[in-house]
């Protein structure tokens, strides 16, 4: 059966030390926090199109010229609402090239090194775009496109280095419970900008830009001083010389290359055999690991359609039903409380039936109807708030699980254990090809919206949702994690 499988060795927290949830805490948080940067764009934009197009949304009010003149980048509305499509699509373009750097970078350079850089280096780029160029009245396209360029490729240093250290702490028994949990930090994320924005939007968007900036700032500072990379920096083992002394019928845990030292758990032993065995893995290597190419083709087919809703959410409550901005920040919400529900429910499911292939199927093809019912949602907010969790919870769960835990899985299958490291490789790949999809995604929901309207951006959605679902349908796609490391992918 497979409820002892997981739990057999004694319940998950019984196995974690107070270093562990450290670990997972600080992991988590550093990258809500990031999350929240990017979350307070996409819920400022209705604020900041109408900075950008006064004689747009100001015609009763006379500016003088001078005003006038240096706030008006735009002609109307429906321009500025473009450009802002363009800045996520240049946005993301840059942050999926930045992913496959960054995870090359991450399995050769100190992973809190790289992580905490890139809060500290991004939340000062955010300041400076959203804050300051309005403190100064200082309003340029060419500006705009070159600091958010900047910001994808230090943000992309957040994901990959993340879900390495939670790889490095975190062992394959109940890694989808686990991941599951952890991966809604950026759900959390979302929730805290579309909080920290809402809070002190009647200030001015500039604030809200001030207020998530410095919290991540803040957040870079403590990853430096305070997050430990993996087991051996403290001299404790690490997951896969836990995992060799554990036997499990069902789920062969991986073996590492050398166990002559299997009977004698030798910590200073261990750390310099870990030492000498650690090879970052190239990216050509990583691409061939099976599995990693066809998960990164559905995961951009998946992400496109998860982050068209984190980005444009709270302006298509405010542009279609009208509401105060505010009022659709804090509504958006609901599809990231779905999305975390998703994730650790789905993750669980898949840790019991150890297959993680099938839940996903299922739960996409789910979000079909989901969207179709969201498509039609009234102007109600109890009713839209539900409809939006229920997408939320099948469409935001599987990106979790395929960013986090079966990324952690394609990164320590046996084909590479104990002679290299491919984790953060692994996982930049991963989202680097999703976020090509999602940048590609935004620049189209843009431009769908701009001429046929946002029923057709839905449709759109589904096209992607029945594809996506199909995709895990593939014979090959229906396996349990042991199975995908030893057989090759179709």
């Amino acid at each position: 059966m497979a409820w002892p499988d997981i739990f057999q060795r004694g319940t998950l927290l019984s196995r974690f030390s107070h270093h562990h949830v450290v670990v997972f805490l600080l992991t988590f948080f550093s990258y809500s926090l990031l999350h929240a940067s990017r979350k307070t764009f996409s819920n400022v934009k209705v604020s900041i199109s109408k900075q950008w197009t006064p004689s747009a949304f100001n015609k009763s009010i006379e500016l003088p010229v001078e005003i006038w003149s240096s706030n008006h980048l735009f002609p109307s509305a429906e321009e500025a609402t473009l450009f802002l499509g363009t800045l996520d699509t240049i946005f993301l373009f840059s942050y999926a090239v930045g992913l496959f750097i960054s995870g090359i970078v991450g399995d050769r350079l100190n992973l809190r090194w790289v992580l905490s850089f890139g809060m500290c280096s991004s939340a000062l780029v955010v300041f400076v775009f959203g804050t300051l160029t309005e403190w100064l009245r200082f309003y340029n396209k060419g500006l705009y496109c070159c600091l958010w360029i900047v910001n994808g490729l230090l943000q992309s240093t957040g994901w990959p280095c993340v879900v390495a250290v939670m790889g490095n702490w975190f062992g394959k028994a109940g890694r989808g419970v686990v991941f599951g949990l952890w991966s809604a930090c950026a759900s959390v994320g979302n929730i805290l900008g579309a909080c920290l924005a809402s809070s002190v939007l009647q200030y001015g968007y500039e604030y809200a830009f001030l207020v998530t900036a410095a919290v991540q700032f803040a957040g870079g500072i403590i990853i430096f001083f305070g997050l430990l990379v993996s087991p051996e920096e403290i001299g404790l083992p690490g997951i896969e010389a836990e995992e060799n002394f554990e036997e499990d019928s069902h789920r062969p845990l991986i073996n590492g290359a050398d166990n002559e030292d299997e009977s004698e758990p030798n910590y200073s032993i261990q750390e310099d055999d870990t030492a000498s065995q650690v090879k970052a893995i190239s990216f050509y290597q990583a691409c061939c690991l099976p599995g990693v190419i066809p998960y990164s083709l559905a995961y951009a087919c998946l992400k496109l359609v998860n982050y068209s809703f984190f980005f444009w959410l709270p302006f298509y409550l405010s542009n279609n039903f009208g509401w105060k901005e505010a009022e659709a920040d804090k509504l958006s919400i609901w599809y990231d409380v779905g999305g975390i529900i998703g994730g650790t429910l789905q993750g669980f499911i898949s840790d019991v039936l150890q297959k993680r292939a099938p839940v996903l199927a299922l739960s996409l093809l789910l979000a079909v109807g989901s969207l179709v019912g969201y498509s039609r949602s009234p102007d109600d907010k109890s009713i839209n708030a539900l409809l939006m969790a229920v997408t939320g919870f099948f469409i935001g769960g599987p990106s979790n699980m395929i960013s986090s835990a079966i990324s952690a899985d394609l990164g320590r299958q046996e084909l590479i254990q104990g002679s290299s490291e491919a984790l953060a490789t692994v996982t930049g790949i991963v989202d680097g090809t999703g976020s090509i999809g999602a940048a590609v995604g935004q620049y189209l929901v843009s431009l769908i919206q701009d001429n046929l309207g946002w029923i057709w951006v839905f449709y759109f959605f589904i096209l992607m949702g029945i594809l996506i679902g199909c995709s895990f349908h593939h014979p090959t796609s229906r396996y349990s994690p042991p199975a995908l490391f030893k057989e090759p992918w179709g």
